[in-house]
Order: C-alpha cells, then structure tokens, then sequence
C-alpha cells in the first residue's frame, strides 16, 4: 500500500513538472503565449514600477525549472523513493509547480488581480517545503543539492518576486501612496524583502541557496533603478543595502550553526 502510495506521489510530482514547463514557454512566448514582460499590459515589466528587477534577473528561471526537473527524475530513484522526506515534501512540490503554472496563466489571461494571491499561496507552500527540508535531512550531499538547492532559489526567489508582483497590482489598481511617494514605498518594500531574508537565513540556519536567489533579485532591482528607463535612487540604494544585510545574515547564521 505505500508503495503505490510512493508511486502516486512521483507521478504527481512528475506530471506537475511537465505542466510548469509547458507554462514557462508559453510564459516566455515560444509558445505562442505572450512574453511575462508585456502581458498585463505590461503591468509586470522590468520598468512598470521601482520594485520590478531588471530583465536579467528572470535568467534564474532557467536554473529553477532545470533543479525542479532535476527534482521530478531524483525523487523516482530507490532510495529517495521510500525516503520520508521525499514523501513528506512530494506534493508540496507538486502544488508550487502547479501554481507557478497557474500565476502565468493568470497574467496570461490579463487577471493581474488574481496573479497575487496565486504567488502568495505559491510563497506560503515554498515556505512550508523550506521548513520540511529544515525537519527531515537529505539523504546526502547530492539530495541536499538537489532538493534544497533547488527548492532554496525557488523561494529566494518567489520572495522577491511577491513584492514586485504586489507592486504592480496596487500601481495598476490606481494606489496612490496614502499620500507617500514611489521612492518611499519602494524603500519600505525592499526593507521588507531584506527581514524576509533575514527571517529565511535564521530560521534555515544560513541556508545558501535562499539568501542567493533573493540577493540575486535585489541586486538586479538596483542595477534598474540605477542604469535603467526608470530611475531610483532611493530605490536602488536600499537594494544594494538588502543584498548586503540579507547575505551578512545568513553568514552569520550558518558560522552559529557551525560552531552550534
């Protein structure tokens, strides 16, 4: 009876991999989809508000979907089949693949409005596979490259991408500010960003691959706010700022967890 329960489980997560990829080329428009940066009426481009990264960033989809198909073939393999880690973080998995590919649809779709509370569901299931990895040990290293890694700049950079996608909502919504202006807000945003960072770090015990993924995409928002069409000085500081808070962080963390 576990074993087909085991086998169900690769089988969902196997089939959700191909959904998600499937999902990211028509994302990307090779599909015949329309390309993230202009769907939305471009709600989400790299210049529609001071939180968007700057077009390079989203270059980590690669490496993301790559360790998630990576995922999908390694949890089929003998003893990562039966490995309680496996069958505790098998769905979870599944369920962020399916609602990466349910976000593109929405923005797709032209609901910038649903596509929020998509990512933020696609966060909090991130969360929880982040601290299913904490509670159950990789089989070994490879597992731990494998799985963590790969499930670590998955969140690291959802994270991130949470903030920018709430952004471009209340922007497109008509959000004023309470009075406060662009540059404000996207200060107290990305400060926001930098505790997310540091509570990951903490709590992960100086995880690396997180703190990379969400440091990648900060660094990328200040590279826009700087060199790009929408300038923000105030912006592109404080991002600087969180890069280097959130990574001082996990230094620290994983240098306690050594020693601890």
């Amino acid at each position: 009876m576990r074993e087909a329960r085991d086998i169900t489980r690769q089988i969902t997560v196997a089939a959700s991999a191909v959904i998600a990829i499937i999902g990211s080329f028509v994302g990307s428009g090779a599909a015949g989809g329309t390309p993230i940066q202009e769907a939305s009426g471009g709600a989400l481009s790299a210049t529609a508000t001071p939180i968007a990264p700057d077009v390079p960033a989203f270059s980590i989809w690669s490496i993301i979907y790559l360790g998630l198909i990576v995922y999908a073939v390694w949890q089929f393999l003998p003893r990562q089949s039966s490995a309680e880690r496996h069958r505790k973080l098998g769905y979870w998995v599944a369920a962020s693949l399916l609602l990466n590919a349910a976000w593109i649809l929405s923005v797709q779709f032209d609901q910038l409005w649903l596509s929020l509370p998509v990512i933020v569901a696609l966060l909090a299931v991130l969360v929880r596979a982040f601290l299913l990895c904490r509670a159950f040990p990789p089989t070994g290293t490879l597992d731990a490259v494998i799985t963590d890694g790969t499930l670590g700049l998955y969140l690291g950079w959802v994270s991130i991408a949470t903030a920018a996608n709430a952004t471009a909502v209340l922007v497109a919504s008509g959000f004023t500010g309470f009075g406060l202006s662009a540059d404000v807000w996207a200060v107290i945003v990305l400060a926001v960003a930098a505790l997310v960072g540091v509570l990951l770090a903490v709590r992960g015990k100086g995880r690396i691959a997180p703190a990379l993924s969400l440091s990648w995409g900060l660094a990328w928002v200040a590279v826009g706010r700087v060199t790009g069409e929408l300038i923000s000085v105030p912006a592109g500081v404080t991002a600087i700022a969180a890069v280097v808070v959130v990574l001082a962080a996990t230094a620290i963390a994983r240098v306690r967890a050594v020693s601890a």
